[in-house]
């Protein structure tokens, strides 16, 4: 197979690709992979699909790396992509197809409709790079349920009720799934108690380097890469596990230093704040009287 990205504009020539009939809609589709011809050829390939795909997966005998991450499909792992994403596939040679489905939603089907920009908000079309959604049995007769609701509904005879029928159908799936994400969040404590662990370690590491205070405050760009995952998810994860967005992390790690500074040197404020990345001591002490409702100063006198 070929390095370069095959583009796929609609979903007629996704359809078309996969050796499937025309669709019955040119703007939607629910697709079951045992119905798509199975490719003989092994090898790498790069897909970016102008649509949004939400799939469910089993059963596959090749990888999907989607972003930093790579996935070994099993039983009722579910994700989903948003338009313009690459999403490459490693095929063994004489593969066999998967089980599950697809959906295939075209923007242009959300047109003049509220999920037009509602579907931005469900922040799985971002993070789910890094963090597919392992579905219960229950929980996956219930996004099936919903599946067969769309199918029959654009199958049937196509009038003006459809589309917002269709549309309201799309917008339990999203919300299923997001009540499903934050289930498997507050579920994977092991995980999650990881994760808390290396944000620690990295903010550490960060703040005991010479260099840092050149550079400033790190950014939430390079927490999220070093750790390997997209901001979105980064902030969706803290804020589920702390109650805080990255930024408010930082910050609080920000003040553990500064209160450790003020309570056991000399140092002056002014110097703390260089110490800490600031350039101006001023942004330093209304950070601080913030987050303690004293100034920098109040708080070393209270040592004395």
């Amino acid at each position: 197979m070929s390095d370069a990205p095959i583009r796929i504009k609609t979903i007629s020539q996704f359809h078309t690709l996969r050796g499937l009939p025309k669709p019955k809609h040119p703007l939607i589709s629910v697709i079951n992979f045992e119905d798509m011809k199975a490719s003989l050829e092994g090898g790498k390939q790069s897909l970016i699909f102008d649509f949004y795909m939400i799939s469910v997966k089993r059963n596959m005998d090749h990888k999907y790396r989607y972003g930093q991450q790579d996935y070994d499909f099993d039983d009722g792992l579910m994700f989903c992509m948003a338009p313009h994403q690459v999403l490459t596939i490693y095929r063994e040679e004489n593969g066999k197809n998967p089980s599950g489905w697809s959906l295939l939603i075209h923007p242009d089907f959300l047109c003049n409709t509220a999920m037009a920009s509602a579907i931005k908000k469900y922040e799985f079309f971002d993070y789910s790079v890094n963090e597919a959604l392992f579905l219960s049995e229950d929980e996956e007769v219930k996004i099936q349920q919903i599946i067969e609701n769309i199918k029959q509904e654009y199958q049937t005879n196509i009038d003006k009720f459809s589309q917002n029928i269709i549309i309201s159908q799309l917008e339990t799936l999203l919300n299923y799934s997001e009540r499903f994400y934050q289930r498997q969040f507050l579920t994977r404590h092991k995980a999650h108690h990881q994760f808390l662990e290396k944000l620690e370690v990295l903010l550490n590491d960060y703040f005991g380097r010479d260099d840092f205070k050149e550079k400033g405050l790190p950014s939430v760009q390079f927490l999220s890469d070093e750790l390997n995952m997209s901001p979105q998810y980064m902030r969706s994860l803290l804020k589920t596990l702390t109650g805080q967005t990255t930024q408010q992390h930082i910050h609080e790690k920000v003040i553990e230093i500064a209160k450790e500074k003020l309570s056991t040197t000399e140092l002056s404020v002014s110097e703390i704040a260089y110490e800490l990345g600031f350039e101006h001591s001023q942004s330093f002490s209304k950070l601080f009287k913030a987050k303690t409702e004293v100034s920098p100063l109040e708080f070393r006198k209270s040592f004395n």
